[in-house]
């Protein structure tokens, strides 16, 4: 529907709420320049219940007034015209009820945020110009009179809306734009406009949600405006899941539009919660007592702060489980070495690094003696075993940057960086000898093994063989020893100068 389609079924819709006679007549009367005060006065003391109220609020802190007033007369006369005007719609409007028992708009929720809006609006426009505060006090209290409005013409649909809107960053104006055809500052100005509203009121109403939208020169209703738009935020603070967001926005945009600064607005925010107690009684309006922003603002950050640790932990447990992952994808099951595909990983960023450092790297590469003897004559078990002790034994002779994988079967790879191949020849010297003289008991049995090894350098900044190369160079010195007797080690003998085979 267009929006214009949905302004004319709000209008002509059964469920749209009315005002009171003397609030349809009072509108009327206070915009003719022919309606004097006693008229004015004459026409709220038909209305015993409404007089009652007039009187009340005349008589209380809301005025200060030294003297008691006894009669409309004198409270219309002191007070003024538009701010009587302003308190019997608040009054009127604070009166309105659900008609159909089956609605599901939260009628007193919504009354409740309008009113703390009102208060707020006051507070504001208090630090700035005293008078005429009845009047931004009508305006803050019904700049969302349009929800109110969609809410009674299009039950079902205004309770999709309200549902998105919880689950959803999308601003409330686009999700009734989406779903209904119109928003609710678009019904609002118009309905209210109809009803005969000055444009005091007005132009909050139509602004309140973008006060940059607002483009005439007069700063009174500029002002207006701008106050109203920030009392919103304000009773956000009290009513939205994100307190601490609509706090630090009303501190940014109060300082932006109205260069307040943060006594000002300590101010506001200190006296607000009592203020809206005190007016919800003044008003007849049955409200509990809203919390000091200054606690909800503290349990907001407590809950944060909850919330961040749990974050954190969830992101430890989740690093520990990644770690374990990884290490299970890099790691093999058996001798909880690395596995061949990340050794292959490695030495590729190893000769990378050794390039960069213009440094020497050296693989060994070495086969278990006879192993396929061993689990034939004593069992794969038996087999299992020395393989995994083999490693322990091997990686207590290595730096922490060494690495060891198993390469397939028996045969492990072993890098070391920053290494040349006569030191890395020392170093496979040295695990031949400690691997033959060790002892493997298993199952109460003892056993004894030997290994061969092979040895190849690598100097990625000078020589031109790549790192298949490297390893056919170690597995061919693995060869060699094995020719030779076993148990032995071998250096790949190359010149600088030998062209890859």
């Amino acid at each position: 529907m267009t929006k214009d389609e949905v302004l004319k079924i709000v209008l002509e819709s059964p469920s749209l709420p009315t005002l009171p006679t003397v609030a349809c007549k009072l509108i009327a009367a206070s915009s003719s320049e022919e309606t004097g005060m006693k008229d004015i006065a004459n026409l709220i003391s038909k209305d015993t219940s409404l007089s009652a109220k007039v009187l009340k609020i005349a008589n209380s802190a809301f005025y200060n007034f030294p003297h008691k007033v006894s009669t409309i007369h004198q409270a219309v006369s002191r007070i003024g015209v538009n701010a009587i005007r302003s308190l019997v719609l608040s009054f009127s409007f604070l009166s309105m009820k659900a008609k159909n028992k089956k609605d599901v708009f939260d009628y007193e929720k919504f009354w409740e945020q309008s009113l703390s809006s009102a208060v707020a609006t006051k507070l504001i426009m208090t630090e700035i110009d005293k008078s005429n505060l009845e009047e931004v006090f009508i305006a803050g209290l019904l700049q969302n009179i349009g929800e109110l409005l969609l809410a009674a013409s299009f039950p079902q649909q205004y309770a999709q809306v309200l549902s998105e809107a919880s689950n959803s960053e999308k601003d409330i104006i686009e999700l009734e734009q989406q779903i209904i055809g119109a928003d609710h500052t678009f019904i609002g100005y118009e309905v209210t406009k109809n009803w005969g509203f000055p444009a005091v009121l007005l132009t909050p109403i139509q602004y309140h949600h973008c006060p940059e939208g607002y483009k005439e020169n007069d700063k009174r209703l500029k002002l207006a405006v701008d106050v109203v738009y920030l009392s919103g935020i304000i009773a956000n603070i009290l009513c939205s899941n994100d307190p601490l967001k609509y706090h630090q926005k009303f501190l940014d945009e109060s300082k932006r539009m109205l260069g307040f600064d943060n006594e000002i607005n300590d101010r506001i925010l200190e006296l607000l919660a009592s203020e809206i107690t005190q007016t919800a009684h003044l008003f007849g309006f049955h409200i509990k007592n809203p919390k000091p922003i200054e606690d909800i603002l503290q349990e907001a950050n407590a809950a944060l702060s909850n919330i961040n640790l749990t974050y954190n932990q969830i992101n430890k447990e989740l690093e520990e489980k990644n770690k374990r992952l990884e290490k299970l994808v890099h790691t093999d099951s058996l001798t909880e070495v690395y596995n061949y595909g990340y050794f292959q990983s490695f030495l590729e960023k190893e000769i990378g690094s050794a390039a960069r450092a213009n440094s020497t790297l050296s693989l060994i590469l070495t086969d278990i003696d006879y192993f396929k003897n061993i689990n034939d004559e004593y069992g794969h078990q038996t087999g299992d075993f020395i393989l995994k002790e083999l490693c322990k034994l091997i990686r207590k002779s290595l730096r922490d940057h060494d690495l060891i994988a198993r390469y397939g079967g028996e045969e492990f790879a072993i890098v070391l960086g920053g290494t040349t191949g006569q030191e890395a020849q020392i170093a496979a010297e040295k695990l031949r000898e400690s691997i033959a003289a060790h002892t493997f008991i298993y199952d109460k049995k003892n056993y004894t093994i030997t290994a061969s090894f092979g040895v190849a350098e690598m100097t990625p900044a000078v020589d031109a063989f790549t790192k298949d190369d490297l390893i056919r160079f170690a597995d061919k010195a693995l060869f060699t020893s094995k020719k030779k007797g076993r148990n032995s080690v071998t250096l790949y003998a190359r010149q600088r100068n030998e062209k890859t085979p």
